[in-house]
This record gives C-alpha cells, structure tokens and sequence, in this order.
C-alpha cells in the first residue's frame, strides 16, 4: 500500500553502457561493494510511521530504507552521486552500491582509491570488503568483464542462461527476455 501512495521520483539511474565505455581502457581498477546498501540510508522521522508494518502482537516500523520501496533505488543513487559527485566520470563510476576506481597509473588509481575510500569514512558508508578487488587488471563490473583491452559479456552469466531449461509454458516463454535481455 506504501508504494501505491507514494509520488514517484523519477530519478535516472547512470546508462550501463556508457559506464562501461568510461571503465574500458584503463590499465588499474578497484571494484567495490557498497554493504546493505539501501539500509545505510535514514528515513527522515517523520516519515518512518509511514513504513510500518504489523506481526503478531507488535507494530515496527523501518528507520533505514528497506528494498521494495519504489522510490528506494533513486534514492540511493542520488545519495552516492552527492557523495561522489566530484569525482564520478573522472576517476571512479558509481551505479547503486557498486563502486569502480579506475586509472592507467598503478600510483594515481592508489591515490583515487585513497581519496574514496577517505570519502566512504566521513560519509559512514560501509563497504562489503569480501566482494571488493582492490588494484586488479581487469574483472566483472555490472555483468561486464572490463580490462585495458575490451568490454565482453561476464561468460558466466552467459553459462547461466545457456542452462535454463527449455521452457515448457507460456509463462516459461514469457520469463526468458528476462533473464536475457539484459544483454541486449
């Protein structure tokens, strides 16, 4: 019922594509992960009765953006573009809570790296350390493999889709655009 009275925010995420482009030809990348992403955002107090929700013998109500909220992804990107503003499109791409460093000098992608993370710090943005790679040739970024060289297809999701079952309804039939278009 929330997302039913909610305005919408139209807010644009980044075009992948040309994420990718900017990513693509860099020597040296860094490849974070934001932590619970949308969960590290505050909803306003006088907003948070808006979000509750009953269970047996109790009322809650969220105090951090929970997922499913409509709004909830423009909300997050709009909180990471504040936050990185300056330094989006010239040193690091940030799309939700993935997080790229990127430079042609194995010094000057330390020191951009150094730089967001400061930024991470005062922000209180909480990074998942296990699925970040710090200072690599190359790897997977929004379904990409990314180098110096090229921008390819992450062959393991191709794998994936190559798998699925043939479908064997109309509703199986409807659900493989899903799962392929994103490659479009």
């Amino acid at each position: 019922k929330l997302n039913e009275a909610t305005r919408k925010d139209h807010f644009p995420l980044p075009f992948m594509d040309q994420i990718l482009e900017r990513l693509a030809g860099n020597e040296y990348y860094c490849f974070l992960d934001g932590f619970s992403g949308y969960f590290q955002i505050l909803i306003d107090l006088k907003d948070q009765e808006k979000t509750t929700f009953t269970c047996p013998y109790r009322t809650f109500a969220y105090h951090h953006m929970p997922f499913g909220l409509c709004n909830a992804p423009g909300t997050f990107q709009t909180c990471m573009m504040a936050i990185f503003h300056e330094m989006i499109e010239k040193t690091m791409e940030v799309f939700m809570d993935d997080f790229s460093v990127f430079r042609n000098s194995f010094q000057t992608c330390l020191s951009h790296l150094e730089r967001m993370l400061k930024r991470c710090k005062d922000t209180n943005l909480c990074l998942n350390w296990e699925k970040s790679h710090f200072i690599v040739k190359d790897g997977i970024v929004l379904g990409h493999k990314i180098s110096k060289n090229r921008i390819e297809v992450d062959k393991a999701k191709v794998d994936v889709i190559a798998k699925l079952p043939h479908p064997t309804t109309v509703k199986g039939i409807h659900s493989f655009p899903g799962h392929a278009g994103f490659y479009r």
